[in-house]
């Protein structure tokens, strides 16, 4: 290894020491740290002489490399920066590097206008923008979009060197819907850039179809172990044609998508289109009709989701489908979100009264979701009949199903802990007769005659709008407060007027175990299916 390299590693190192005041370094300290650094990063294991680290301290302090390094001795011992900001990678630019920068931009400057050398545009337009910094000692005025923070960006010149050397990687990845990482062997052919994300394209084995990878799903990569397998036939420039993004399918043929732009919105999309083969349809006062010939794909979707209401899929009718479906399950997620305030007067009913409803503690695709869920673990005699027991026990993967984000919210409200400990599925069908039975529900279900804890509480998760059928589900409020006698609930049932609870689907009523409540007569004319939650204190 030159020995300019070697140097540089220590010059780097003793800087990283000097700033670091939190100790005091010796010229030995410094020696022991430059041979650590030589042999990690140059394998050079017999380590560095005083009179090295001493001349390199000379150096640093001189103007040959134009460090002018203040520094200083103290105690006749320690050595130490006597500017505590100073550091070696601070060092503006000097005269010199500026004449020469200017003259690589004024150079570079020459390409601008040439197709094969559009891309060098922004790198000139940086190039300048550091010079006018430096320069004239002020901020710059231009700034990029970069993510510094960005996973990944260590694997980027490893992968540019190796598809310029045309050799195979192996790479360990892990998609973000994948439980655990793969490893294989990957022929790179491109890497691109696309919403300040990284991406590599190129083939796992022989005779594959392209791949597409996210270097941020990146968790390691190496030297591959096959041989580099080429592809004379990849165009970068027709493989991306037809599709917005990195997702493409190269045998997908492209289909014409109309959108509808308002107004405020037309002159962005205009002057900046969505894709090369965009076109003007119609333009009206009321918004302007563009098309586009792409694929289907998940950017296009994100693209479009982007503009919010100011955007609308007019064809194909799928895409319109897909988005409207996507913009609803947007809109349920912020309907589904609890308020802090609306918890907090949740819990005063539940206390005081016994019962408390939230409606859209579950979006309609969750409620489905849960639907198919049953329907599928479920024989068809248990879909029909109560007769399922404790659904927990059998399914345990429910549960993840039910707690989501807003029951869990309601969960870490409680003053004690609690945790599900029985679900029950209860199915009622059109044109049943339901016998009138007040009741005092104490116990987790049939199987298991134990009573709920005083500091437990039900929850009946809705499945159909009750609101539709008025007075369905009727309690009386306080009646929590103490376990009813047969003769005292036939008391109150015939003398006080209940509460009738309608909520929507997808909403849950909260009920302490020992609130008196019912199911009235009725002659109902669609089904009505809910799940009954039992919590029980951790």
């Amino acid at each position: 290894m030159p020995a300019n390299r070697n140097a540089l590693v220590r010059y780097k190192t003793i800087d990283q020491c000097l700033q670091n005041r939190r100790r005091r370094w010796t010229l030995d300290d410094l020696i022991e740290a430059c041979s650590a650094a030589l042999e990690e990063y140059e394998g050079m294991e017999q380590g560095v002489s005083r009179r090295t680290i001493q001349a390199d301290i000379q150096m640093m302090r001189s103007e040959k490399l134009g460090y002018y390094a203040p520094i200083v001795v103290v105690e006749k011992k320690f050595y130490t920066y006597e500017d505590p900001d100073y550091s070696i990678t601070h060092i503006p630019l000097s005269d010199q590097d500026l004449e020469m920068l200017g003259s690589a931009v004024e150079f570079m400057k020459q390409f601008k206008g040439f197709s094969h050398f559009r891309d060098l545009e922004s790198m000139v337009q940086k190039f300048e923008a550091q010079l006018y910094s430096q320069r004239t000692h002020t901020q710059p005025v231009i700034d990029f979009e970069k993510n510094d923070n960005l996973k990944g960006l260590n694997f980027l010149e490893p992968i540019y060197q190796a598809i310029i050397a045309q050799q195979s990687l192996h790479i360990t990845y892990q998609s973000f819907k994948a439980r655990n990482a793969d490893s294989f062997d990957f022929h790179a052919y491109l890497l691109k850039e696309f919403r300040n994300r990284w991406f590599v394209i190129g083939r796992r084995k022989q005779h594959a179809s392209l791949h597409t990878l996210a270097l941020d799903r990146m968790v390691a990569l190496d030297a591959g172990r096959e041989r580099y397998i080429p592809d004379p036939d990849f165009n970068p420039e027709t493989y991306f044609r037809n599709n917005i993004g990195v997702t493409t399918q190269p045998n997908m043929a492209p289909e014409q998508v109309i959108l509808f732009l308002a107004p405020t919105m037309a002159p962005y999309v205009l002057t900046k289109p969505l894709h090369h083969s965009q076109k003007l349809v119609e333009k009206t006062r009321h918004g302007t009709t563009i098309s586009l010939e792409v694929q289907m794909n998940m950017e296009l979707e994100k693209e479009i989701l982007s503009f919010g209401n100011e955007i609308r899929v007019m064809a194909p009718i799928r895409l319109r489908r897909r988005i409207m479906q996507r913009m609803k399950e947007a809109l349920e997620g912020y309907e589904t979100d609890i308020e802090e305030s609306n918890l907090v007067s949740t819990f005063r009913r539940l206390k005081h009264r016994g019962y408390a409803s939230l409606n859209r503690v579950y979006t309609s695709g969750t409620m489905n979701l849960l639907l198919r869920f049953l329907e599928t673990n479920l024989t068809p005699e248990e879909w029909l009949s109560e007769s399922q027991g404790n659904l927990l026990v059998r399914f345990g993967q429910l549960k993840q199903l039910l707690l989501n984000n807003s029951l869990e919210q309601i969960i870490a409200k409680l003053e004690k802990p609690v945790q599900l400990a029985s679900v029950k599925f209860l199915q009622f069908k059109p044109n049943l007769l339901l016998a009138l039975q007040w009741s005092q529900a104490l116990f987790f279900d049939d199987e298991n005659p134990e009573p709920i804890p005083e500091n437990g509480f039900e929850s009946y998760l809705v499945f159909d709008d009750l609101y539709i059928l008025p007075g369905l589900f009727q309690v009386f409020p306080g009646s929590h407060k103490q376990v009813l006698s047969a003769e005292t609930i036939d008391v109150i049932t015939a003398n006080a007027l209940p509460q009738v609870c309608d909520i929507a689907a997808g909403g849950i009523l909260l009920m302490h175990p020992q609130l008196l409540r019912s199911f009235v007569p009725a002659n109902f004319q669609r089904r009505i299916r809910l799940l009954r939650m039992v919590f029980v204190e951790e």
